[in-house]
């Protein structure tokens, strides 16, 4: 019998321990799913703060704006400014030179040309005289070059590596000629009207590696435009030419191409916008009609924009938006002369010399209002709310509020 007790006292003991045990690592787990949870909902409450202010953010509107950095300069009649990068190219008839934001001269150049041409491509430049011979290369930080033509220049395009491409002028047959920035001819091509067309346009991939020409003609009485891209690198050098693809539309004129990017280009005819992607053998990707004459062109970024007078009794301009990331496309009305509109990141900024409009590709308006000084040139600073202003005595730095 005693051994039979001791045995149970045992048991009993062992069940006790046995249970502390199963307490203790109960309330282990308890406490490290409390934890959990507590952890969990920091990260929801996390998550909620950043989407509450980031629709503030998108929502917030701003009534003025407050002038954070303000730098002297002169200006000589009859000059334009232009964005060239982070910096700003001041140019005319008696030559061009090149701003910081501080407004310290970066580079000049002197030249006497009667008809400008310029081209751009972000921070790389091209100027030359239309019907001339002489083409000045730059970018933002310093002079690269001038090329010499032996015919008369018509058109100019430039890519960021400095490749410069001109369409020529001859007797009876148009040369389309790229140069590198030391004035060495790369390439050379021609065209007939009666083969492949006149030039109206042409336009250079960043990286120089395209080249797109919009030619027009006409086909047994009937007028067409043929686009063709032609490719300077390794796969252009299996084609005939380096013309990789060819486009053709009928009754149509083409007088706009561009690049995007070195993957992303367009064409603006008088009655269809085409978008091409493919950064070696570009392909038609998708193609809008519309019916009404196109006022301008303005793109950057994904996004291409149409401006057209508007349909409406409300407004007098219709800006109709491209995305070419998600294919979306956006109207938007407003009612004031422009001298530009450029993209930012999910806005536009429409402005003249006297007031500027800001919208959110949202629809919303973020700010309405005048300048306080005549404007010249409007540029963003960063991706904020953040802007520098080209007046005729000042370079400002300004921040909406």
């Amino acid at each position: 019998m005693a051994d039979i007790r001791s045995y149970m006292k045992e048991k009993e003991k062992r069940e006790k321990r046995e249970k502390k045990q199963i307490d203790y690592k109960e309330k282990i787990a308890r406490h490290k799913l409390a934890a959990v949870y507590r952890v969990l909902l920091i990260l929801l409450l996390l998550a909620a703060f950043a989407v509450f202010v980031v629709i503030q953010y998108k929502r917030r509107t701003y009534t003025d704006y407050d002038i954070v950095a303000t730098s002297p300069r002169e200006v000589i009649s009859d000059t334009t400014d232009v964005k060239l990068g982070s910096s700003v190219l001041t140019y005319s008839k008696d030559g061009a030179h090149c701003t910081d934001a501080k407004g310290n001269v970066v580079w000049n150049q002197t030249f006497e040309i009667q008809d400008v041409i310029l081209a751009r491509n972000g921070e790389t430049v091209a100027i030359g005289e239309y019907n001339g011979r002489s083409i000045y290369l730059a970018d933002s930080e310093k002079l690269l070059g001038q090329i010499t033509t032996t015919m008369p220049i018509r058109e100019l395009a430039v890519s960021e590596t400095g490749n410069v491409t001109a369409v020529l002028a001859d007797t009876d047959v148009t040369w389309i000629n790229t140069y590198d920035s030391s004035g060495e001819m790369t390439r050379e091509g021609r065209s007939h009207m009666d083969d492949a067309g006149y030039p109206m346009a042409i336009s250079v991939s960043p990286n120089g590696e395209l080249l797109l020409v919009a030619y027009v003609y006409v086909d047994a009485g009937i007028l067409k435009t043929k686009l063709g891209f032609y490719n300077f690198g390794l796969v252009g050098s299996n084609y005939s030419d380096g013309l990789v693809s060819t486009y053709s539309y009928t009754d149509m004129v083409i007088p706009c191409v561009g690049f995007l990017d070195n993957d992303t280009a367009f064409a603006v005819g008088d009655n269809r916008l085409t978008i091409f992607s493919g950064a070696h053998v570009p392909e038609e990707e998708e193609g809008h009609l519309y019916d009404r004459e196109i006022r301008s062109v303005f793109s950057g970024g994904n996004y291409i924009g149409l401006v057209f007078l508007s349909n409406n009794s409300e407004n007098r301009y219709q800006l109709k938006v491209y995305d070419t990331e998600s294919g979306k496309v956006s109207d938007f009305y407003f009612d004031i002369d422009y001298t530009d509109i450029f993209f930012g990141r999910d806005n536009f900024v429409i402005y003249n010399e006297k007031e500027c409009q800001i919208m959110t590709m949202d629809g919303i308006e973020k700010f309405y209002g005048p300048f306080s000084k005549t404007v010249r040139l409007m540029a963003p600073v960063g991706n904020g709310y953040k802007y520098l202003l080209i007046t005729d005595d000042s370079i400002d730095t300004i921040r909406l509020k």
